[in-house]
């Protein structure tokens, strides 16, 4: 079962007690290798997927602050759209030739870096897995990431408390979205809202009529919106054309929650209950005026920092602290890395104002939805 997480704001959730040093972490991951210790002033290299969302096209943003800050340069890579994963690995190999001491890494295909990260344990490097766990691999030494799980279930819950302020009452008909299987973030989204959904479904208090319920059925290729759109057009197509209501659908994150209601409109439904992730600045106006019903607002700056406080500590010779015992997110099926996990915030509505109010971007949003 989940553990539960301690947490305080936007900090990351610490427990007591230190890693091994860097020479045994090495050893852990049966490289052999000595780290190389980073300094102040050296260059940390940010390894990030295609930008296929308006918060994934942040992260460079909050990297670049982030290490300015605290005394580093930045050398940042965003996946190719054409070819992510080989591209990636490439672009990790030419850090590793750089000799870049410290590499933070979200993967594109969470399962495809293990050459590359053993090349660059075998040269000493300190590996982050950033946002997405790196899978299959003895090779990363941290996991700097929200509660994955947590969040799901944050979505789950506000897909139901949506349900029955639309219909006291169920029995409601809903469909399931995921994101992108070479992402292992999905896969714990949906996990998460799962432990919430799949009782009710059992039950029959919520009722999935195209009898699509797994991951499998519902992951969205590569978080493409287009992808997800269509989807929810078959799904109109086949099961609700005729009339029957559909009351809500779980959506992993705002950029397919806005490319289902595209769906819903063109197919002549509305006011479903739809639920989202990220925070984005377009889903705002669609969130106050309740055409999308919620996000799961993550604070990818507050990301970006913690893992920086991470690089900082080894750059004073410290062993960072770190959560160790949270299988539900940072299990890569090798080993659970130590993870620093960020607390997430459910938004609807209601609390659009008051979640988002140190966020420039989002605060003007909100206000300008609401001149």
């Amino acid at each position: 079962m989940r553990k539960k997480l301690l947490a305080a704001g936007l900090a990351a959730v610490l427990l007591a007690g230190a890693l091994a040093g860097c020479s045994s972490r090495n050893s852990d991951s049966g490289s052999g290798a000595e780290d190389t210790v980073i300094q102040k002033g050296d260059t940390v290299g940010v390894i990030l997927p295609t930008k296929t969302s308006e918060n994934v096209a942040n992260f460079e943003t909050y990297w670049n602050e982030a290490l300015a800050e605290a005394g580093f340069k930045a050398d940042i890579h965003y996946a190719a759209n054409s070819n992510p994963v080989p591209d990636q690995q490439s672009a990790l190999q030419g850090m590793i030739t750089k000799g870049i001491k410290v590499i933070a890494i979200a993967a594109q295909d969470s399962a495809q870096m293990g050459a590359q990260l053993k090349q660059a344990k075998d040269a000493g490097v300190t590996i982050i897995a950033w946002d997405r766990l790196l899978l299959n691999t003895q090779d990363v030494d941290y996991y700097v990431s929200f509660n994955n799980f947590v969040v799901g279930e944050q979505q789950a819950q506000s897909l139901l408390e949506g349900l029955k302020s639309k219909k006291q009452e169920g029995p409601w008909n809903i469909e399931l979205f995921a994101g992108g299987a070479t992402d292992n973030n999905a896969t714990v989204f949906f996990n998460g809202a799962m432990s919430v959904l799949q009782p009710l479904i059992d039950s029959g208090e919520l009722v999935v009529l195209s009898g699509q319920t797994s991951f499998q059925q519902v992951n969205t290729e590569g978080w493409l919106a287009q992808k997800a759109q269509q989807r929810m057009a078959n799904l109109i197509t086949s099961t609700y054309e005729s009339g029957t209501e559909l009351d809500g659908v779980l959506s992993p994150n705002d950029t397919l929650a806005r490319a289902i209601i595209t769906a819903l409109q063109q197919g002549g439904l509305s006011g479903q209950i739809v639920t989202g992730q990220d925070g984005d600045v377009a889903s705002v106006p669609l969130i106050l005026d309740g055409t999308q019903y919620s996000t799961v607002y993550k604070d990818n700056r507050q990301e970006a920092i913690e893992a920086v406080k991470v690089i900082s500590a080894l750059a004073a010779g410290e062993d960072p602290v770190a959560v160790t015992d949270d299988p539900d997110n940072s299990d890569n099926g090798v080993k659970v890395v130590p993870a620093v996990l960020v607390t997430s915030t459910l938004v609807t509505a209601k609390n659009a104002a008051e979640a988002f109010k140190d966020n420039p971007s989002l605060s003007k949003a909100v206000a300008e939805a609401t001149e």
